[in-house]
């Protein structure tokens, strides 16, 4: 039986910052302005990695006074970037389990945050174990975060099947030893698993 490990969000939980700034700004290249400087995803990365999200936007507030609210927004109303479960992924996540293999999830997200995620959604609790980078105070793709998933379960990396929506985690797992999966799409996920004899 193969260990099954998966990023959750763009993987399981459709997470989006345009979820919320889209309510926010009138036009679509404003909005994408601001999440290209104001609060790009290099910035929300910190708070995955452990800064406070009082402290994070106190910050961007000091290199951008003009966007106070907006930036404060990103820390009052982060629970509207959250979208629905990828109902696909989920699906074949538990099918996976039907089957007897084991499955984990290893994720960049705040650990101020992730409770509200848990809360949203329940198939949270079907992993077999979870690392996630704000309880653990680093990121992927740095393969810290990696080490820690594979000692804290006793897993062997060439035995895993690592599935995350980033290339850049996808080299770092791939340099472990993981087989990896970029994903795309449930569909695509999907045949890939078959493909390996998973599915």
């Amino acid at each position: 039986m193969k260990d099954i490990v998966f990023d959750l969000g763009a993987v399981l939980i459709d997470w989006n910052q345009r979820h919320l700034y889209r309510k926010i700004f009138p036009n679509k290249e404003q909005m994408e302005q601001f999440l290209a400087t104001v609060c790009p995803l290099s910035w929300n990365l910190e708070m995955d990695g452990g800064k406070p999200f009082t402290q994070g936007c106190a910050e961007r507030i000091k290199l951008f006074p003009q966007y106070a609210n907006e930036i404060n927004a990103y820390r009052t109303r982060w629970a509207e970037m959250m979208g629905g479960a990828i109902e696909g992924t989920v699906q074949i996540l538990r099918e996976l389990k039907q089957k007897g293999h084991r499955i984990f999830a290893l994720s960049n997200w705040s650990a101020e945050t992730f409770p509200l995620a848990q809360a949203k959604f329940p198939f949270l609790k079907e992993f077999d174990g979870a690392v996630v980078s704000g309880y653990e105070k680093c990121v992927k793709p740095g393969p810290q975060i990696y080490q820690i998933l594979l000692s804290r379960y006793q897993l062997q990396a060439q035995n895993c099947i690592f599935i995350d929506d980033n290339p850049a985690n996808i080299q770092a797992g791939k340099e472990l030893g993981f087989d990896t999966i970029l994903f795309t799409t449930p569909q695509e996920l999907r045949a890939q698993l078959c493909a390996r004899g998973v599915l």
